[in-house]
């Protein structure tokens, strides 16, 4: 086996389990429903952060770090992308508390074709017929959700939105995904711990207490966090651009049939047809992907 083959292997596993890992965190946070959002956010960022850091450690990245840190306009990006993405998990746990499974998979559907739309406004980039064809589709099948699912539209552009502008933050910041994001639970480490010192000290007293599973599963988070996101740091690496736009696919597609199937969620009429538009939108950009990457090859 080639080096380039072995290295492609590499990163399409990587990709695969990162995504697979992603799609399947609806039933971690169903199994912490006795934790209220915001608190769970909070213990996420607490302990991500250590995690984070063993790992900056493992990977001999410190002085990358510490080069970001010292850096005001990077140290400026990532305490914006620290806000952008805190606001995306936030959104995301309160979206599966409310059993809203479908919206976040919707949301991360039209996620990669708002970044399209965000690098040919922002960055320059062009656009072919067939990828404006896309984001046509995919817009008729938001505004389609105005006509009578809006729960539905606020939830998924909010995930699109806030993950898109995160991932055009973090695309200006010369930083990897590991320290980047030790930098961004760092940010928001002050705030995460006021979260669960205010909740330690309410009426129904820190998660933590809640003993069962829902201790372990709260320690946990930051692994939860962390692991998917060093295996996409590796598939990033190793896998042409096309390539991971297919597989990232797979997180919205697990988490479509858990909400169908362990979530119980119906899928009427309107937002069927407007899930069929962007299916429609992410087939035609997705062709048109690979249609050309065979070409330059």
């Amino acid at each position: 086996m080639t080096s380039s083959t072995e290295t492609f292997r590499r990163g399409l596993i990587a990709a695969v389990c990162a995504y697979i890992l992603w799609g399947l965190l609806p039933l971690y946070f169903k199994a912490l429903h006795a934790v209220p959002p915001l608190e769970l956010v909070g213990w996420r960022v607490v302990f991500t952060l250590p995690v984070c850091i063993a790992i900056v450690f493992a990977r001999s990245q410190l002085a990358e770090l510490r080069a970001a840190l010292t850096n005001l306009r990077v140290l400026g990006l990532m305490t914006l992308s620290a806000l952008l993405i805190g606001s995306n998990w936030l959104i995301f746990v309160i979206a599966i508390a409310h059993g809203h499974v479908l919206a976040t998979s919707l949301g991360y559907y039209i996620n990669p074709l708002l970044n399209v739309l965000l690098g040919t406004l922002f960055l320059g980039e062009r656009l072919t017929r067939v990828q404006w064809s896309a984001v046509a589709l995919a817009g008729a099948g938001i505004v389609l959700l105005l006509a009578g699912a809006v729960d539905t539209l606020a939830i998924a552009l909010s995930l699109a939105f806030t993950f898109a502008f995160y991932g055009f933050v973090r695309k200006q910041a010369p930083v990897g995904a590991v320290p980047g994001l030790t930098i961004e639970t760092t940010v928001l480490l002050l705030p995460a711990i006021g979260i669960v010192a205010i909740a330690a000290g309410s009426a129904s007293g820190s998660a933590l207490a809640l003993g069962g599973w829902t201790t372990p599963l709260v320690v946990a988070s930051g692994i939860a966090t962390a692991v998917p996101l060093l295996l996409f740091a590796v598939a990033a690496r190793s896998l042409p651009l096309s390539t991971l736009g297919f597989v990232q696919f797979i997180a919205p597609t697990i988490s479509f049939m858990l909400g169908l199937t362990v979530f119980g969620e119906t899928l009427d009429p309107t937002r069927l047809a407007s899930f069929a538009l962007i299916w429609a939108a992410i087939a035609l950009y997705s062709w048109d992907m690979a249609t050309r990457a065979r070409a330059a090859r």
